[in-house]
């Protein structure tokens, strides 16, 4: 497993589920969205909407 795999993954195609599911770039995508892109016919749309989600359970912390 890749050290950075969360920058990777990240990284390709900064703002294209955003522009997917039509909403601007720096708000939050909501929930219900989400939800229904991760029951989306187009498999990389399900993809992204997986690792968001993922990505949006991590703790974040305010010190390191």
């Amino acid at each position: 497993m890749a050290e950075k795999w969360i920058a990777e993954a990240v990284g390709k195609h900064p703002g294209k589920l955003h522009k997917e599911l039509g909403v601007k770039t720096g708000e939050k995508i909501p929930e219900k969205k989400l939800i229904k892109a991760e029951h989306s016919k187009d498999k990389t749309i399900r993809k992204e909407a997986n690792l968001a989600k993922t990505l949006k359970s991590f703790k974040k912390s305010g010190k390191r």
